[in-house]
């Protein structure tokens, strides 16, 4: 059986969130969702995960499960304004449970000592983190989690019938790979990810977590478009032939090799220390402003996402 996929790209950190359903049952998931956030301002709207409840409501889909891929670095984490809302909205479903994979608890471990985050807010962060291979349902639909590390050590991907939510795992094919640098990331794992990918069958569609169009793409699964539009998917297929890092024929030893002499001239990324200290909580802000994150305005229905 497969899924309906619903694609909402945010186009501030260039994020493609999903909202993937049963249509027979109506039971959805929602995939790594956008909170937004002004970095001078500390100021937090809630826009992009907005147009994902409109969506929700407009198809009458129940929400079973908020997934995320991996802790993000580049934006941060709507999972609990989704959560909160969609729990008042569905008082007859069980709230939905905010899920990443088992692995989390490894960055957790790191980015506490980095940004001091106090263990406590640690504690429970996730409602569930999935073990490799885990299997679940979304209404009649099974769903599978994959681990997919090298971006980060966390990453895993979602397959749900032939399509894939590989988060940063592998981009379109002309931007083809993500950095490797971050705490326990590796290109050479990064590669073997791509690979598990790669031997899928071909018709297989691979939906990435980020798109950086270019001012014309001439690769959409195999057909032709112009313009400057962001793509949600490729299929393996095209990815096997064109994706610029890893298409038939790349060694891992050169792809290993360019990867980390282009991660070590990269700057971070403009948003990472919010990210961090927001997505490692499990979606919760922290109590107040820091050094490193100030929080000037924070919507009324995402005052209850600070971890008591």
């Amino acid at each position: 059986m497969e899924p309906k996929v619903h694609t909402l790209f945010e186009p501030v950190t260039g994020t493609w969130q999903y909202l993937v359903a049963d249509e027979i049952t109506k039971e959805a998931v929602v995939i790594d969702p956008v909170l937004d956030y002004d970095k001078p301002t500390g100021k937090i709207t809630t826009r992009a995960a907005d147009e994902i409840l409109d969506l929700v409501a407009g198809k009458c889909y129940t929400v079973s499960r908020i997934l995320e891929t991996h802790a993000h670095a580049d934006h941060l984490t709507a999972s609990r304004y989704l959560q909160n809302v969609l729990a008042e909205r569905q008082p007859t479903s069980p709230s939905p449970l905010v899920c990443i994979g088992e692995r989390i608890s490894q960055v957790q471990k790191t980015m506490s000592k980095v940004y001091n985050i106090p263990a406590i807010d640690l504690e429970g962060a996730f409602d569930h983190t999935f073990a490799d291979d885990e299997t679940f349902a979304i209404g009649n639909i099974e769903a599978k989690v994959i681990h997919l590390p090298g971006h980060t050590p966390d990453h895993i991907g979602y397959v749900i019938g032939s399509n894939v939510f590989t988060g940063d795992s592998i981009f379109n094919p002309d931007v083809g790979s993500a950095r490797c640098d971050f705490p326990g990331g590796s290109a050479t794992d990064l590669y073997q990810s791509m690979q598990k990918l790669l031997a899928l069958p071909s018709h297989f569609k691979l939906y990435t977590g980020h798109d950086y169009p270019p001012e014309s793409r001439d690769i959409i699964a195999g057909q032709h478009v112009s313009g400057s539009k962001a793509v949600p998917y490729t299929t393996v297929d095209v990815q096997r032939h064109d994706n610029k890092h890893v298409k038939i024929g790349t060694e891992m030893d050169d792809f290993v090799k360019w990867r980390s002499e282009r991660d070590s001239g990269l700057g971070d990324p403009k948003l990472l220390a919010q990210a961090m200290q927001v997505n490692v909580r499990g979606g919760r802000l922290p109590m107040g402003d820091s050094e490193q994150m100030k929080l000037s305005e924070v919507p009324s229905a995402m005052a209850r996402v600070v971890k008591v």
